[in-house]
């Protein structure tokens, strides 16, 4: 759950800190406040867009930092884990946002860098925000497939899928670029038999090509490369002066000096050392020269080789004798492929219906829990929406079969009806913003009970309601503070009465600014704030008689 929210130099906020408790947070204030000011801060904790035109002082660095304890939550434990983010105290993490006037912005995590997908995905198992524009989500079958997905708890099975699924689209790819190939490879099969044949009687080898410029050089250079290997020889070791014959030399003096001069003791032996390093070097030489010779035949057999592997490389527009191999070996391939295509077509085939059936029976699994969560979910959203007005509030949810996709195998419409006798409809042909608003907040209820979700924010979603209504929404919000925090933006006294700790946002100025403050209200600033709300503003005894009225009513 949230903790605490500090903000600095971010829009009309100059610095404000604030903690957060278990329970129902109602935050107030009026219209131009800042309230919105503060969830977009709280967003950018949650991973949203940063924006370098929210900074006030462009001297300086927005900073948002928040801090959460983690909840007794396998997947949120094992999300971090995964993070290699360490715990402050086994149960919080520290969550920071700094963004620079160039736009730049850098994310820590128990002061640990991030980056901002990884601290979205993780913040996802956090908090929830549902704000007005949310509503129309309830239209769209992909949230209305979440919506059953988090109630039956498919998140194992759904990985199961998506794994299964990606294994069953790679199948499908290879067989589609099998036949595909098949279908290029016959339309040209007697073209790339003829290529084939020509590289294939070139009889390549690998780094062909090297060995022979290698030899090339060696036979064009032959006379010279003899006279220099010969020269070598004769200095190191010919018959007459020769640095072997003076390094003889040098080790019989050494040795006869060394026993009246101690300093030169073990330099006998050193040069000895390299003497038969000479000796071995004036060997290799002396076999290197006789391997050498003129053969014009040889060095003409070279370039006729060379010759006509660049022909090829230059028909084939290849850089070296390893590319023609690859060319030549496709080819090879592609001619395989023709005439094994039975046998090969049906290994593809058989190893697609087999990865197929297996996603097919995780999607019936899938699709089994969907139907059934269906059930309870519609036995658990007409009663609460008829509380907040709707008694004839009708629901179904109609399944259809489909194809394999990244979801299963169904498609799913939410169907409502509001009035007697009226058609079930989806909800966006039939439903007036209210009624969405409101569907939305029993939707939320429902799934708080299902899912560990630490903290839900809900962002005025009761727009459009009063009265008795909007008591009942203030007291679903208040059950499912039960079970999660909940912090609700509200302008209703309906709702704020409800609250099992209420923040008042405000502006006020100083000396040369307009700036955004919060504050936590005690028992009494909440009664005088929601009579306040009552009475638009005017706060008399009667104002505050029936502030009271709703306050303890909460509490009855």
């Amino acid at each position: 759950m949230l903790t605490r929210l500090y903000i600095s130099n971010y829009a009309l906020i100059d610095r404000l800190e604030v903690d957060f408790e278990q329970g129902l947070t109602i935050i107030t204030g009026e219209t131009g406040a800042g309230k919105s000011i503060i969830l977009g801060a709280l967003s950018l904790i949650l991973g949203g867009r940063a924006d370098s035109a929210s900074i006030r002082n462009r001297e300086a660095k927005t900073i948002v930092e928040a801090s959460f304890r983690i909840p007794d939550n396998d997947d949120v434990r094992r999300r971090i884990e995964e993070s290699e983010i360490e715990l402050e105290g086994d149960d919080e993490i520290i969550v920071r946002r700094e963004i620079s006037a160039n736009g730049r912005s850098r994310v820590f995590v128990n002061d640990g860098v991030t980056s901002v997908t990884e601290l979205r995905d993780i913040m996802a198992r956090m908090v929830d925000i549902h704000s007005q524009h949310n509503n129309m989500l309830l239209a769209q079958p992909a949230f209305q497939l979440d919506v059953l997905d988090s109630f039956a708890g498919n998140k194992t099975l759904l990985d199961d899928y998506r794994q299964q699924y990606l294994r069953y689209r790679q199948a499908l790819k290879a067989l589609n670029d099998f036949n595909d190939e098949y279908d290029r490879s016959i339309a040209d099969l007697a073209y790339i038999t003829f290529q084939f044949k020509q590289l294939d009687q070139m009889m390549l080898r690998e780094n062909e090509d090297d060995d022979l410029e290698a030899q090339h050089r060696v036979l064009s250079n032959a006379s010279d490369i003899r006279e220099a290997l010969w020269t070598v020889e004769s200095l190191l070791n010919g018959d007459e002066h020769s640095v072997i014959t003076d390094l003889n030399t040098v080790t019989a003096t050494l040795e006869r000096t060394q026993d009246n001069m101690t300093e030169l003791a073990g330099m006998a032996d050193r040069v000895r050392s390299a003497l038969i390093e000479l000796k071995d070097i004036a060997q290799s030489v002396s076999i290197l020269g006789a391997e050498i010779s003129d053969d014009p035949e040889r060095l003409q057999r070279v370039e006729h080789r060379l010759n006509e592997i660049f022909d090829a490389q230059r028909k084939f527009k290849a850089s070296n004798v390893n590319e023609l191999i690859a060319i030549r070996d496709n080819y090879e391939r592609q001619i395989e492929n023709v005439k094994n295509f039975d046998d090969r077509h049906e290994e593809l085939e058989m190893a697609l219906q087999t990865e197929r059936q297996k996603a097919a029976d995780i999607a019936g699994k899938i699709s089994a829990t969907r139907r059934k969560a269906a059930e309870t979910f519609i036995s658990l959203l007409k009663p609460q929406a008829r509380s907040l007005g709707m008694k004839n509030l009708e629901f179904d949810v109609e399944f259809i079969t489909t194809d394999l996709s990244e979801r299963g195998t169904d498609a799913v419409q939410f169907r409502f009806a509001f009035n007697k006798n009226q058609e079930l409809m989806p909800v966006k042909d039939t439903a007036s913003g209210g009624e969405i608003s409101r569907l939305m907040l029993c939707v939320k209820s429902i799934i708080a009970r299902k899912m560990n979700l630490p903290t839900i924010i809900f962002d005025e979603v009761d727009t459009g309601v009063s009265g008795e209504i909007a008591a009942k929404m203030g007291e679903m919000m208040d059950e499912i503070a039960h079970r999660i925090q909940v912090l609700s933006i509200t302008h209703l006294p309906q709702v704020a009465a409800y609250a099992d700790h209420h923040l008042r946002v405000y502006k006020h100025d100083t000396s040369s600014e307009t700036v955004t403050a919060i504050e936590a209200l005690d028992t009494d600033q909440h009664v005088t704030e929601v009579a306040r709300m009552l009475s638009a503003g005017d706060v008399n005894e009667a104002a505050l008689t029936n502030a009271r009225s709703l306050i303890n009513a909460k509490q009855r």
